[in-house]
């Protein structure tokens, strides 16, 4: 199957070198000319407890036109540049808010599967990350694009699918873990594992996300388990994790702190519904944004 992954960060990385050691046709793309470059002479290593895989997929700036699937891994941010085929599917596996709608003003709800992925991934240099936990990469069609092709890629890849009738349940679910846990490490400059360490860092988490959840229940999504404890064992599973909005800030580039508490906020003005916790941590990771 031709795929191509967008996005050549730690996520990006992982998904094209595993799908490529599967057998797929992998190609990767990358807005940035001179890196793209360096990926295509010295490829992609990802090292996990399992040992190491070397990939060399092709890596390009413009999206080929043969693709069979495209699975969107760029920063919230970028989104609304992408330049994307309306005719090939799309499979959205982004952190935050937002980035659903942005895509179905490019390529119309019928050609998207969303969702996302709890693969835990550190990127240790350019084109050179660390798999520190396996998860699961929760997906299903936006409205009516089949999932078949995209899940039979991704098993035999190694990836641990599950497909869900509400992807946006999905997406919330983990917007809500991720607007607990990302700006709490980033500010705290910690590891995952450190918002259970620190009793003041594991009751400010809870808090965003009891926060978030209260949100989310104003556009129709309750979820059957604790959000909170889901949160939880997420820093117990991945301690040693450096979250990728703490990878951002030590490394000076834009966050995704507004698709993540910016978004929640945003969304609970409609509710004329409080979420202070929330508002101060977006503020003040703005602030180290702007250094």
């Amino acid at each position: 199957m031709k795929i191509a992954v967008i996005g050549p960060g730690a996520m990006g990385c992982l998904f094209a070198a595993r799908l490529a050691r599967a057998g797929s046709d992998v190609t990767l793309v990358d807005y940035k000319q001179d890196r793209a470059a360096r990926l295509n002479a010295n490829g992609i290593v990802v090292e996990s407890a399992d040992g190491t895989i070397e990939a060399k997929p092709k890596v390009v700036v413009t999206l080929p036109n043969n693709a069979e699937l495209v699975i969107v891994l760029v920063k919230a941010h970028s989104t609304i540049h992408l330049n994307l085929n309306s005719r090939t599917p799309v499979l959205s596996l982004q952190n935050g808010l937002g980035n659903v709608e942005t895509l179905c003003s490019l390529v119309g709800s019928a050609n998207l599967l969303a969702g996302v992925t709890s693969e835990a991934v550190t990127q240790l240099d350019e084109g050179n990350v660390r798999h520190v936990a396996p998860g699961v990469t929760r997906f299903g069609a936006w409205t009516s694009c089949p999932t078949g092709p995209a899940v039979k890629a991704l098993t035999a890849a190694g990836f641990n699918v599950e497909i869900t009738e509400s992807p946006g349940q999905a997406i919330w679910e983990k917007a809500s873990v991720n607007a607990g846990i990302n700006p709490v490490t980033a500010l705290a400059n910690r590891k995952n594992g450190a918002l259970l360490e620190v009793p003041e860092l594991r009751q400010l988490m809870r808090d965003l996300v009891v926060e978030a959840v209260k949100v989310a229940a104003t556009e129709g999504y309750r979820f059957e388990n604790s959000v909170v404890e889901v949160a939880e064992k997420t820093c117990a599973d991945t301690s040693e994790n450096i979250s990728s909005m703490l990878q951002d800030v030590r490394n000076g580039r834009m966050t995704e702190i507004d698709a993540l508490s910016g978004e929640i906020v945003r969304r609970a003005q409609l509710s004329a519904l409080p979420t202070p916790r929330t508002r101060v941590v977006w503020q003040l990771v703005k602030g180290m944004e702007h250094r």
